[in-house]
């Protein structure tokens, strides 16, 4: 946790930029009939009942102390699609020295994962390149991407989405939005923070 933490309040530094990485299933739901048109005064109405069209997933990248985040949408959630979004990150930054990569520790978020989608020498470049460091378990919380997924799914993904085409122009069109702010996060946790307030949490030590 306190490793998490101290990259938080490290300030910005385009050379080693820290980046918050999770990932997230979408179930695509399809109306199985037509909506009643809104009327003024009178919402739209839906009917209970839908078809299940499948499971996207999404992988959301952020840049908290930037303000910038951006989703990548798979079909699947398996090592080769955290791979190459691993890649995709790296793409993103090709004058950094590192990049810091904050996620959770999931049996697919592994170095080896590089290994089975890519060419050994190439796998090696990412992962020099690469720094993962993993929140606690039962802390994904501390995890800025999580809460990030929250956001976007509370502003556009509560509806029913039919398919992944109508899922990826939600997901762009709220991104580049949010982009054009910019705004960063302000993170207020702090180590000093966690120590008073998770004590328990902190193993006993005699004196």
């Amino acid at each position: 946790m306190e490793d998490v933490l101290d990259l938080y309040e490290e300030p910005y530094d385009p050379k080693r930029p820290m980046v918050c990485f999770d990932e997230s299933p979408k179930q695509l739901i399809a109306e199985a009939r037509e909506p009643i048109p809104a009327e003024p005064g009178i919402p739209a109405r839906y009917d209970t009942e839908y078809e299940r069209m499948g499971v996207c997933d999404l992988m959301m990248i952020c840049e908290p102390k930037r303000g910038f985040r951006q989703v990548d949408i798979t079909d699947r959630r398996t090592k080769i699609e955290f791979a190459h979004c691993m890649k995709h990150i790296a793409d993103l930054y090709p004058d950094a020295m590192v990049i810091r990569v904050v996620l959770d520790n999931l049996n697919t978020h592994k170095i080896a994962s590089l290994y089975e989608a890519f060419p050994a020498e190439q796998a090696r470049e990412l992962a020099r390149r690469l720094e993962f460091h993993y929140t606690p378990k039962h802390g994904s919380w501390l995890n800025i991407a999580e809460i990030e997924l929250a956001v976007l799914s509370n502003m556009c993904l509560s509806k029913r989405i039919p398919d992944k085409e109508t899922l990826r122009r939600e997901v762009e069109a709220n991104v580049q939005e949010r982009n054009l702010k910019a705004t960063p996060v302000n993170w207020r946790f702090t180590n000093q923070d966690a120590r008073r307030k998770l004590a328990r949490l902190y193993p006993a030590v005699s004196t």
